[in-house]
């Protein structure tokens, strides 16, 4: 029988600066100088400790220069859905910000749940972050008050904060929605269908108020049978679309609300066009989508990258002490005519 043998722990204790210090053959002040990056060490002495470090794998503990300075030099990030690549680009932005004042990004998803997003907030919190940027799921933000009023900078994008008056870096939906549907009217549709996200979400709300103000300014009625809102999940969307091509007066464009709607609106229209299944309707799309341009998807284009810049901007300015009101910031969007926006309505109009 073979003899067993008892292998040793893989993991064991972390060095410590006293570690350290015996392994080069110095006191631990001259260690905690050289780890901190301060004077009075001679370069020789300074090799031998970064040999010693380097050896036994010592890392500083952050957690006592944390009591020390009460900064934890982390930020948090509370995301609607860490898929899309929307809140990628946005993430990313706000992490290279992060990244250029020394700190750290922890960020999580909220699943456009309120309840998941108050949690994670309030968990961000409970680690001490020095800081917070949320995009909201919920409309009511009180719960973040006291953590506010302990220090907590805290910059909401994407969708301004509810019930709580806060710093807010926005892309203008209603300005984005409205420029849109003009581009559908000019390009000579009067029966145009807009499917959206859920009515209470704050930036469906404003593409939403942008629909409808075009359709008004150009003197169009609105029948509401073109108008839903709603779970932009693609059964859903799709029977949206479908409802409003049917009968014998459908609609001759759309206009999707954000980039979830339009993926399901490509999907369906280039199937209908393949079946020859009447005339071609056309289609701007509010946020980009991956190989738009290639597919000549025509949309409203966001800049995430801006909207998590600016808001990071904000917040590590309020953590180094600015002290105005809240600010909103809008961001513009622009418009990009790539064809399926450029379709003219069928016959039948």
């Amino acid at each position: 029988m073979a003899e067993t043998t008892r292998s040793e722990p893989r993991y064991g204790n972390r060095p410590t600066m006293k570690d350290v210090a015996a392994r080069a053959g110095v006191g631990l002040k001259t260690v905690s100088r050289v780890v901190n990056g301060e004077p009075g060490v001679t370069p020789e002495t300074e090799r031998r400790v970064r040999e010693a470090i380097d050896a036994l794998g010592f890392r500083r503990n952050d957690g006592a220069r944390v009591l020390r300075k009460g900064r934890t030099a982390t930020v948090g990030l509370v995301l609607e859905d860490l898929a899309d690549p929307f809140y990628g680009q946005l993430g990313r932005a706000v992490e290279e910000v992060a990244r250029a004042h020394g700190t750290l990004l922890i960020n999580g998803s909220s699943a456009e749940d309120p309840e998941r997003e108050q949690e994670l907030a309030l968990a961000l919190c409970a680690r001490r972050v020095d800081g917070l940027i949320v995009i909201p799921a919920g409309d009511d933000h009180r719960y973040l008050e006291p953590e506010i009023r302990a220090g907590v900078a805290t910059v909401f994008a994407d969708r301004p904060a509810g019930l709580l008056d806060a710093d807010a870096v926005l892309s203008d939906g209603f300005g984005g929605a409205r420029e849109g549907v003009a581009h559908l009217i000019a390009h000579g549709h009067r029966r145009i269908g807009f499917v959206g996200d859920r009515p209470r979400i704050h930036t469906a709300a404003e593409r939403l108020r942008g629909y409808r103000t075009a359709m008004e300014d150009a003197g169009l009625p609105v029948d509401e049978r073109w108008v839903a809102p709603g779970p932009t999940d693609p059964r859903r969307v799709t029977e949206a679309v479908e409802g409003m091509l049917a009968g014998p007066e459908p609609v001759t464009a759309l206009f999707a609300g954000n980039n979830r709607v339009t993926v399901t609106a490509v999907r369906l229209l280039t199937a209908r066009t393949a079946r020859g299944d009447g005339a071609p309707v056309a289609l701007v799309g509010f946020d980009d989508v991956e190989l738009g341009d290639v597919l000549g998807v025509t949309v409203i284009a966001q800049d995430p990258a801006a909207l998590g810049r600016t808001a990071a901007e904000q917040l590590f300015r309020r953590l180094d002490g600015a002290a105005e009101a809240p600010r909103r910031v809008v961001i513009g969007t622009r418009l990009l005519a790539r064809g399926s926006g450029e379709i003219p309505p069928g016959p039948t109009v």
